[in-house]
This record gives C-alpha cells, structure tokens and sequence, in this order.
C-alpha cells in the first residue's frame, strides 16, 4: 500500500485533528512510541504466551501483539479503554466495527492487487475501487457512529474527527474526484473488431448487438439444468468454463491501450487521479483501524468463555502508597480463573474451577502449599495474569476485583538445567533468584513456584526464608508455591493459602485454592511422590 508516509493525510488539515489521538491512548503520556515487539519474559512461565497468541490468531495482519506486549503504567489510561470495552460489549456498536473492518481489509487487498498487475490501466482502476470502497467505508463508519450511544470518551472524540474529516476540503475533494473519474471511465464505449488473427478497437458507433442474437440462437441448446427450460426433457450441457485470471493477458492490454487512445482526456484524468490520491489514506482512520482491533480480539476470545457461565469484570485499580512501605492495602478477585486454562477446559466441555483471593492489611505474600497436581501452580498463573491483564485495560476473569498496577513482574519458575551453562540446579535458582531480588521495587510483583527443590530440606528452609525477608523487605506483592510449610507463617506479610482434596477421598483434588494453615504434609507428600512410596505408586508396585 506504498511507504507509511504516502499513506498519512497531514492532521493539520482537519479542523478537530488535536482533539482526537489514538483509541488506545488518551492525551499525552505514554503512547504507540511505547510499542514493544519483544515478549515480555514472563509471558510463558504464566502461560500468557498462549494467550495473546490465541486472542491474535486470525489478525496476524494488524500486529496485535505489540499492544498486548506493552503494559500500561498509568491508571488513567487503563479507564479510558475500560470505556471502550464497555462501549463495544453492545452487540450492534461491536458488529459495525466489524464491518468496518472488513471493508477496510477489503482496501488493502485492492490496493495489494494494483501493486501486483503489469499493466498500467488495470492498475490504476484496481486503484481507483480502492479509494472508492474507501470513501464507502469511511461514510458508513460515521453513520453508525452517529447512530450509536457512546459513552467512551476516546470514541465519542473519534467520532467528533471522523466528522470532521467528512466535512474537511480533503476528503470531500477526494469523493468528488473519485465519482467524476468512475462516471468518466463508464461512459467510455467501444467495438472491437475480430478479423482472424488480428483485431481492430474504434469508438461504439450505435452498431448491433450480436450478443443476444447469438443467444437467443442457441437457446435450444442450453443444459435443463437452466430453471426456464425445466422440465423440457434432458439436454447435454456442451458450455465451456473459460478461466478468469485477475491479471489481463498481453492481447486485452494492448486492446484497453487502443481504448486509451480512442479517449485520451478520460484516461490522461485517470493518470493524473492516481498520482495525486497515494495519500488518499488518512493516517488517524488507519491507526484507528488497526487499533480498535485490539478490543475486538480480546472481546472475542473471552466470549466462549462468558458463554459458559465464567464471569468478567472490569477491576477496581490501586497504586501502591511508596511513602508508607507497609501501608494498608485491600486486593482481591472473587469467582478468578486461569485463561489459558479455562479456554482449553472450555474448548474440551471440562469444568472450570473458579478461586476466591484477597489481601489485607499488611499482607502481600501468598505461600502456597498442599499436594501436587492439586492447582497451586494454576493459583500462581492466575495471580499473575490477573495482574497483567489489568495493565493491558481488560476485562479479566472473575465477578469482581480490586487489584494494583505494578511497574514490573518477575518470575521464578522450574528450568531444567543446561549443559553448556555449566551451572548446576541450586546455583541456577540462586543467581536467577538474585537478579529478581536485585531490580525489584516495591510496586513490583514476584511468583516464584517450587523454589530450591534441588536441596536438602534444612538448607531449602534457610535460603527460603532469606527469600521471603527479603521480599517483606521490598514490601511487593508475591506468590510463593512450596513445599516448605514454614515459610507460610513467617510474618504478618505471609498468607497461607493451600490447595485442598475431597474430605471423603483424599486422593481426588479439588483444585480450591482456601486460606488455611499448612498442614505439614506438603514436604512430605512430595518425598513420597518422588520415591514412588504413595499409596497409588505402592498398589502399583506391589502384587495384590
């Protein structure tokens, strides 16, 4: 579609151009300049890889993954797009964002196609229907603005610049010249005239229309397939498909450039339209374009979910007090869920088992104990998400929440070890565990899973602790899954929280994550679990 800048349309030549910026960024501040195309490295360790992969599937076009790559670091901005959100839950607002969509997609291959031909004509009317579809789609977007209840600031304003692009000498230039040049071409006519091998092309000249002679001739011979001979006996259908390529052969170019000459001002008011429209895309209703996308995917991927029965909510957000480093805070999120999960549960008719958190006080750490397999690592995924999807401006999984805006999120999760690192398990944890503990702040948030299982339990106790005072040092928020159940009670920043089972089978987990002592079992369940001594793997190895 030619370079970024032949597509732009100066913003100073709409009147309301400064009062509309971006529907994905409100005023000044942080905006697509902050764009990352790099993974945050947390993104698989929580699982939200697959996530923005499945949100952006299908809109590879768009580079949706840049959005969803860069977190928010200012509330203001994060309610702006709640707005948003909400805006477009209405079904009619959503479906015409999408047609929208569509027709501009439809623009692009247009454009992709002139770009491609040989030929110099068939390029520029490929051209031409591109800039009308356009004007089409822009005309229509605004009547389906206009028509709508907005409630959003961003797009209340972008409705207030489409306006007044309509209105502006630029685009009304733009649809006039474009109609004048679509009337001129129609009404250009000619014959062509086959003698053997070659061909003459001259101005139509009232002559006969052979066609329908032609037709009306043969008419006998038409397959009954045809509904206006039904029921006329059975007829041998001998019509031959001749192939329609998009790209015209040498002999039908060099006849539309005798065409060309036959009428020279129509097609010179071609040329001179085409080599003055490469601008024709205005660069606010592009941005706009690709950005509403963003809300569109998300919206729809999260619809099965909503569909069977898991809730949504848009968040209440706080900002941690850094003048008082162990300051009251109340955090929680009722009815949560893990997404990445919850899709594939969902994608399978499984259950989904929903959890209930909050923080209070002078609480920050969450220590996870109980039995494996038993969703403790899920706990921490969705602690995780939770928090991540917040900063996107989402609407995230549970009936409703209170969470806080971090600067950064680290994660500590089980690696295998690497050969050519040279560095065995425990080293590994510890210099991994060092960094994390070196850049945090107390706005950030830290989930470590299973920490120092490559050592003995004393020692695992020791660096443990060593961790987590030093965590309570920082004042952050973190999730810690262990088997070490001393470290559930360490201070009043700890909370215990522990995977449960079935009271009448302890061997069937429940996947409820609760708040409850540790139970002193978790260590030894997984020495047990390791050196196959359960009561399963037992009746497994031993004869009946």
């Amino acid at each position: 579609m030619g370079s970024p800048e032949s597509q732009r349309m100066e913003s100073t030549s709409q009147p309301n151009a400064i009062s509309f910026r971006s529907i994905l960024f409100e005023g000044s501040g942080q905006g697509m300049e902050g764009e990352t195309q790099q993974e945050p490295p947390y993104f698989a360790d929580l699982n939200l890889d697959q996530v923005i992969n499945a949100v952006t599937s299908g809109k590879e076009e768009y580079n949706l993954k840049a959005f969803f790559y860069t977190s928010l670091k200012d509330i203001k901005t994060i309610r702006y797009r709640h707005e948003i959100m909400k805006d477009l839950e209405g079904q009619t607002l959503f479906d015409d964002i999408k047609t929208f969509a569509q027709g501009m997609h439809v623009v692009r291959e247009y454009i992709g196609l002139s770009e491609k031909l040989s030929y110099k004509y068939q390029k520029e009317r490929w051209f031409l229907d591109a800039v009308d579809l356009y004007c089409d789609v822009v005309h229509a977007l605004l009547d389906d603005l206009s028509r709508a209840d907005l409630k959003s600031r961003g797009l209340r304003s972008f409705r207030d610049y489409l306006t007044s692009y309509v209105r502006s000498d630029r685009f009304t230039a733009l649809l006039s010249e474009t109609e004048d040049v679509k009337t001129d071409l129609t009404n250009v006519k000619y014959s062509l005239i086959i003698r053997g091998g070659s061909f003459t092309v001259r101005k139509y000249n009232s002559e006969v229309d052979y066609s329908a002679v032609v037709e009306k001739t043969f008419t006998k011979f038409k397959s009954r397939r045809d509904p206006d001979l039904a029921g006329k006996g059975s007829v041998t259908d001998y019509r031959v498909k001749f192939p329609d390529p998009l790209e015209m052969n040498h002999i039908e170019a060099q006849a539309l450039a005798f065409v060309a000459q036959l009428y020279p001002k129509i097609f010179q008011g071609l040329d001179n339209y085409c080599a003055k429209h490469t601008d024709y895309l205005d660069k606010t209703v592009s941005d706009f374009d690709r950005e509403i996308q963003f809300y569109v995917a998300y919206l729809e991927y999260i619809t099965t979910l909503k569909e069977s029965g898991l809730k949504f909510c848009y968040p209440e957000i706080t900002e941690p007090d850094l003048n008082v480093p162990k300051g009251a805070v109340h955090l929680y999120d009722y009815e949560c869920f893990d997404l990445a999960l919850a899709r594939k549960l969902v994608s399978e008719d499984s259950p989904v088992v929903c959890n209930d958190f909050y923080l209070a006080g002078e609480e920050r750490i969450f220590v996870v104990t109980g039995p494996n397999q038993g969703g403790k690592t899920t706990f921490a995924r969705t602690f995780g998400q939770l928090h991540y999807l917040v900063s996107l401006g989402c609407p995230i999984p549970g009936r409703e929440a209170r969470l806080s805006l971090f600067d950064q999120v680290f994660t500590h999760f089980e690696k295998q070890e690497k050969m050519v690192s040279l560095r065995g398990k425990l080293e590994d944890d510890l210099i991994r565990i060092h960094e994390i503990l070196t850049r945090a702040t107390p706005r950030s948030i830290i989930i470590m899973n299973e920490i120092f299982t490559s050592t003995t339990l004393q020692d695992a106790i020791f660096l443990g602790r060593n961790v987590l005072e030093e965590i309570i040092r920082l004042g952050c928020l973190a999730v810690c899954v262990t088997f070490i159940d001393e470290l559930a009670s360490m201070s009043d920043s700890t909370v215990s929280v522990a995977s449960t089972v079935d009271p009448q089978k302890p061997a069937v987990r429940t996947f409820k994550i609760v708040r409850k002592p540790a139970d002193g079992l978790a260590y030894a369940m997984s020495l047990a679990e390791k050196y196959r001594v359960t009561y399963k793997t037992l009746k497994e190895r031993l004869p009946s």
